[in-house]
């Protein structure tokens, strides 16, 4: 289960200050929801994609023994 910030809270904020975790989740959230997002829907999906682009991806570089190397957002 996602626990973090909402959507209404993140869109008063850039992208870059999201944590990870949230560009992950609401990332799949919208991916799931593609072909049903009005203009403004497809609009966040994509800013949320370039953000994610623009820090290399979600992958973390190395796992330890509590974490793998794909982020989480539960």
């Amino acid at each position: 289960m996602y626990v973090g910030r909402d959507m209404t809270e993140l869109s008063m904020m850039k992208k870059s200050d999201w944590e990870n975790s949230e560009l992950a989740y609401f990332h799949h959230s919208l991916q799931q929801m593609v072909p049903y997002l009005n203009q403004e829907g497809q609009s966040i999906h994509s800013e949320i994609v370039k953000e994610i682009e623009n820090r290399g991806g979600l992958n973390r570089q190395e796992a330890d023994y509590t974490h793998g190397t794909k982020t989480s957002y539960e």
